[in-house]
């Protein structure tokens, strides 16, 4: 297994890692236990301070990290700046407000028998976080953020092709001041995975990742009774209707498609437009994709970068011979530039049909489906179509679509007349093979709690209690 930053811009291989020894992984679990140990019982008022004193490093070497994640998986200069400030941002989100997620909750101890009963949140250990290249700062913190104020310890298994990212995040809770073991960067490849979740002194994972993967770490975990969570793969629908502003519409459908090099779980990838303005939308969408600039991440003028590897960009491009092998129109982009590195660039496929792999695949990648609809109906059944169920948007001004899409799509998130995006302060997750479970809000941090009842007598038998209780 290669672990090493190669520059997608290149191609070139700039630094390579050895992986752990098991020894190293037991080592790194053994310090996460004690780390635990000593963590679950700080307040989570000092937690609070640690994670602002986090944000503080975020913020001061934004740059610098951000120059990394540029150079190991080619995402743009400026949209890795603004990945870090997003990530500080968090980090103050939970700060401010663990105390009010974590706050024990009264219960009505008069219908219970009780002269108090509550509802408390409380760690539960160790936590293995097997994270994405794509957003590789921003993946970890959403996680690390809550879970650690929470008083749970993390281990992180980054992806093999951002070690540098990997290795600056395993050092940044211990440099804000949480105690040694709270967070530690695991240099190993996926075959040790099952090696670090089936040890006992690890109480649970979270994965962001493919649905393969989401598979394999649900297995495991099932055999071992520990709790996950997965955020898997998306195809998110872009549904325009004849009501919608068609200018924003199109310049938010490039962001939604391009952003990130395209390659995000809940950027937008089937764009579905009703027949009353297909031709219309069709027009300005074509026009803003094939006019973004592809180029040198770290240029500022720079739109789209290389995607992260070279079989990312080559099962893109496959994704699309395919369907306009099949006899699919290709509006824009689709050809593979004669260059070093691993670029794609801004394309556009319209007439899918089923058969077609872009139809029911994620594209992971700067390329764009488009389909026709004829009505309302037909619209929620080709956005329902496919086997995931992260994000949807809807383009429509009629109040009455805006609130039937909103029950109709069959998706963890729908924004309406917006790109959709993730927030600390909204839950973020999916249905279907997307995944399960939530990050960010209140509902991210106590995933990893111990929902634990608390019920308060008077000293004596409590009333109702007998032999059968449970």
């Amino acid at each position: 297994m290669s672990i090493a930053t190669t520059n997608p811009a290149t191609g070139e291989v700039l630094r390579t890692y050895d992986e752990m020894s098991p020894d190293r992984i037991d080592a790194a679990i053994a310090a996460a236990h004690r780390g635990f140990a000593e963590l679950r019982g700080t307040s989570v008022a000092q937690r609070a301070r640690w994670l602002t004193a986090a944000a503080d490093l975020l913020d001061a070497e934004r740059d610098d990290i951000a120059r990394v994640m540029t150079t190991e998986m080619g995402k743009t200069y400026a949209s890795a700046k603004a990945e870090v400030t997003k990530c500080a941002t968090a980090c103050r989100f939970y700060a401010d407000n663990a105390g009010r997620f974590l706050a024990d909750e009264p219960a009505d101890a008069v219908a219970v028998g009780a002269r108090r009963a509550v509802v408390r949140y409380q760690p539960i250990g160790p936590v293995l976080a097997v994270m994405p290249w794509n957003f590789p700062l921003w993946q970890v913190i959403r996680f690390a953020a809550p879970a650690l104020t929470a008083g749970n310890t993390g281990l992180l298994k980054h992806a093999s092709n951002v070690p540098q990212t990997a290795l600056w995040l395993g050092e940044l809770f211990r440099r804000a001041g949480f105690p040694e073991g709270a967070f530690s960067t695991l240099l190993v490849g996926s075959s040790a995975v099952e090696r670090v979740l089936t040890d006992p002194r690890v109480r649970a994972a979270t994965l962001t990742g493919s649905e393969p993967a989401g598979r394999s770490i649900a297995a495991i975990a099932g055999r071992e009774l520990k709790k996950t969570v997965l955020e898997l793969g998306g195809s998110d629908p872009f549904v325009v209707m004849p009501s919608a502003d068609l200018d924003r519409a199109a310049e938010v459908a490039t962001t939604a498609r391009c952003q990130n090099n395209g390659q995000s779980c809940i950027a937008a990838k089937r764009f579905i437009v009703h027949a009353d303005v297909f031709d219309a939308f069709t027009e300005r969408f074509v026009d803003r994709m094939a006019a973004l600039r592809v180029g040198d991440p770290m240029d500022e003028r720079t739109d789209v970068g290389p995607l992260a590897s070279e079989r990312g960009r080559d099962e893109v491009a496959a994704q699309v011979r395919d369907a306009v092998g099949r006899g699919a129109r290709l509006l824009c982009g689709g050809e593979v530039p004669d260059r070093p590195g691993w670029w794609y660039p801004p394309t556009v496929v319209t007439d899918l049909t089923p058969e077609m792999r872009m139809w029911g695949e994620e594209v992971f990648g700067p390329a764009a489906g488009l389909y026709r609809v004829s009505s309302y109906a037909e619209a929620v059944e080709v956005a329902n179509g496919t086997s995931f169920g992260l994000g949807a948007n809807a383009w429509t001004r009629d109040p009455d679509e805006q609130e039937r899409f909103a029950t109709d799509l069959d998706a963890g998130s729908v924004f309406v007349n917006g790109m959709t995006t993730s927030f600390p302060e909204l839950p973020f997750g999916g249905v279907r093979n997307s995944g399960y479970g939530r990050e960010l809000s209140a509902l991210g941090m106590r995933e990893f709690c111990n929902v634990k009842t608390v019920w308060v007598g008077e000293g004596g038998p409590s009333a109702g209690a007998g032999a059968h209780a449970e």
